[in-house]
């Protein structure tokens, strides 16, 4: 899967729970999803594009997530 694509799902999932009222529950909600339903491979390549572009073009709440403790790529 092509790293723009997985950037696009990871700011769609963000989207998603930026409306929940507790932002660090958001946050654990993002990395919950990404965790529980993303393949290993499709997190270590966001996780070494993030690391790379420092976060650029993706969700306030996925870098946190990205970034976060108990991030398992």
């Amino acid at each position: 899967m092509s790293t723009d694509n997985l950037i696009k799902m990871a700011n769609q999932i963000a989207q998603y729970f930026a409306s929940q009222p507790d932002q660090e529950q958001a946050v654990l909600s993002v990395r919950n999803h990404i965790q529980m339903f993303w393949a290993p491979s499709m997190r270590k390549e966001l996780l070494a594009w993030q690391t790379e572009h420092h976060g650029e073009a993706l969700h306030p709440l996925v870098q946190a997530a990205v970034s976060g403790a108990g991030w398992e790529a």
